[in-house]
């Protein structure tokens, strides 16, 4: 058992004859953890660009429902009087009346 351990320690499974056996088995196991770590940091890039992406849609998702609001408040028919009585423009008494344009055909 010592012997077994010392040899593995010493790298004598790497120069003997056989030794073929075990350098393909080294490099397929470097060669899976190369890929296993390289989707790990793939996966890591997504999580984050996920995350990045999230926070974005909040903020588009918060400017446009301020604008709307926004937008609200300046459509209302007190905010546009307001405005309009600076410039000296009054509220009609009359109702508006449709026009209706005849055709010259009929």
């Amino acid at each position: 058992m010592k012997k077994n351990i010392y040899s593995i320690l010493r790298g004598k499974f790497l120069i003997s004859d056989d030794s073929f056996k075990n350098w393909r088995i080294i490099i397929f196991v470097s060669v899976l953890a190369v890929v296993m770590i390289a989707s790990s940091h793939s996966a890591d890039k997504k999580v984050h660009d996920i995350a990045r992406l999230t926070n974005e849609v909040k903020e588009l998702r918060s400017a446009f429902v301020d604008g709307r609001s926004k937008l609200m408040r300046l459509k209302m028919e007190s905010t546009i009087i307001n405005k309009v009585v600076d410039k000296g423009i009054e509220i009609s008494e009359i109702p508006p009346k449709k026009i209706k344009v005849k055709s010259q055909s009929e």
